[in-house]
């Protein structure tokens, strides 16, 4: 009788030991599903339609605006700025770097009585424009699809992408990215710059190096604080170039003029390389 007893509860834990197991590794399975349909041990994030399952963003589409990367932080609403964080990845800041370097210029000024570009001394950086080959490059391309969906304004709307370098003791004074020069010395109007796309209503500077001392992207008019320009303390709002952040902000206001407000430049670089990419959007389609 004891051993028939024995034997019954032997079989009775054994089973119970077993059902365990089983129960412990469905729920690993299953912790393992919602990891990576979140993202957690994934680089693309997923988001469906709770109804029926269809999902708004493909995995491509997702990983070409890093969804669950970028980290927007809203700095200030006159004039309305935007940091996000995470824009760009360590690999494109890498690539517009990459291809830009060869065909460096020293950077220019629009002359509102031409329309063409001209040395100035506010601006001592050197640059480059992309082509419009370069613009169907699959790279190119995610980055202005990402730009137009966190600003909100179509691609064929901006302005082909410039790439920047700021070395040691480079500057660009603060000035509005909107054109308000369109009337010649002479007193002839002359809207060159509102020929293709009309007015300039937002730009995005994406910073493409790190390790970089000074430089900071410089807004006078915004906040009522100070902030380190270039190593000199300011009155304003001051922005860090960090490697993959990008910050946007708008020339234009709700109102639909001019925004006195969006006055900005680059503070002094002291030590390192600034590197940028900049996208100026117009009011229409320049493409």
């Amino acid at each position: 009788m004891a051993a028939s007893s024995m034997r019954f509860i032997f079989i009775i834990l054994t089973f119970v030991t077993v059902g365990m197991i089983f129960g412990a590794l469905l729920q690993l399975a299953f912790i393992r599903r919602l990891e990576e349909s979140s993202g957690a041990n994934s680089s693309l994030t997923r988001i469906q339609h709770l109804n029926g399952g269809i999902s708004y963003w493909d995995d491509k589409e997702a990983s070409v605006l890093r969804l669950g990367y970028v980290k927007p932080e809203v700095v200030s609403w006159s004039p309305r700025i935007i940091v996000f964080h995470n824009f760009l990845s360590a690999e494109e800041c890498d690539y517009l770097r990459a291809i830009s370097k060869p065909r460096l210029e020293v950077s220019t000024v629009v002359d509102a009585r031409t329309g063409k570009g001209i040395k100035s001394k506010v601006r001592t950086s050197s640059g480059m424009f992309l082509t419009a080959e370069e613009r169907e490059y699959p790279m190119i391309q995610a980055i202005e699809k990402r730009i137009s969906v966190y600003a909100q304004v179509p691609v064929e709307n901006g302005e082909r992408v410039q790439v920047l370098r700021y070395e040691k003791n480079q500057f660009y004074r603060p000035h509005h990215d909107y054109f308000s020069d369109t009337v010649s010395l002479s007193g002839f109007c002359a809207p060159f710059n509102l020929k293709y796309g009309g007015q300039r209503v937002a730009t995005i500077l994406m910073y493409l190096s790190d390790n970089v001392e000074g430089g900071e992207t410089y807004f006078p008019k915004a906040g009522s604080g100070e902030c380190s320009c270039g190593g000199k303390m300011a009155k304003g709002l001051c922005v860090k170039p960090n490697k993959g952040d990008a910050v946007l902000f708008w020339s234009m206001g709700l109102d639909g003029k001019s925004d006195p407000n969006s006055l900005h430049g680059g503070c002094e670089v002291l030590s390192g390389e600034k590197w940028s990419a900049t996208k100026w959007m117009r009011q229409s389609a320049t493409i």
